[in-house]
């Protein structure tokens, strides 16, 4: 697919919103950025309004299409193993892809000041993950691969000590491995607790 000039605009407005915020970022910049003077900016997009809203869009269906949403679910696995492996690929995504990385700090600083961005920050901080879940974990449950329980408040359990480590990332990149370890010992954890007897039988979790 052809990188055009919009795209090119929004990829550097990105890093420049997680930067400096909003408000702090300067569209001056941004052009000098990009080696195009600012009427040359604004033959792409109106205003700074219409950069943020065009790149929140963009984000919002990178993330779908990348890692899922409700109208894209990931396949219901068909082993523990293959949950175990989905997961932490999900999470390797949700950790070291840039765009994602600096989408998730652009979330974390603007969700105070800007309604769309609060409502995106509950979304992939919390209820989308954990709605995405509860689906896949149901179907497990469908194919006899887990007890049988209310999948909501299952997702939510399993979901959110994950949402913690992958901000402690974000803080303190210096213990990524750290967090990755205790991640892989916890999905393992919860996935044997809750897997039904027939599925444990044979596998190494």
């Amino acid at each position: 697919m052809e990188h055009t000039t919009k795209d090119r605009i929004l990829d550097e407005a990105l890093i420049l919103f997680a930067q400096q915020g909003y408000k702090g970022a300067n569209l001056r910049d941004l052009a000098a950025r990009l080696g195009l003077s600012k009427s040359a900016l604004y033959k792409h997009y109106k205003s700074k309004e219409d950069i943020w809203n065009a790149l929140l869009d963009k984000m919002e269906a990178y993330y779908a299409q990348r890692f899922g949403s409700m109208d894209n679910l990931p396949k219901t696995p068909d082993s523990l193993e293959e949950m175990f492996q989905m997961t932490m690929g999900m999470i390797r995504f949700t950790v070291q892809d840039p765009q994602i990385i600096l989408t998730r700090k652009l979330l974390i600083t603007e969700q105070f000041h800007d309604a769309r961005v609060c409502r995106l920050a509950t979304k992939h901080f919390l209820e989308g993950t954990a709605n995405i879940y509860a689906k896949v974990l149901e179907g497990m449950m469908d194919k006899g691969l887990m007890k049988k329980a209310d999948p909501a408040m299952l997702a939510f359990s399993f979901t959110a000590p994950i949402s913690a480590l992958i901000h402690l990332c974000d803080r303190e990149p210096h213990r990524q491995d750290e967090a990755f370890g205790k991640m892989e010992a916890f999905v393992r954890y919860f996935l044997s607790l809750h897997a039904s007897p027939s599925a444990v039988t044979g596998t190494t979790l």
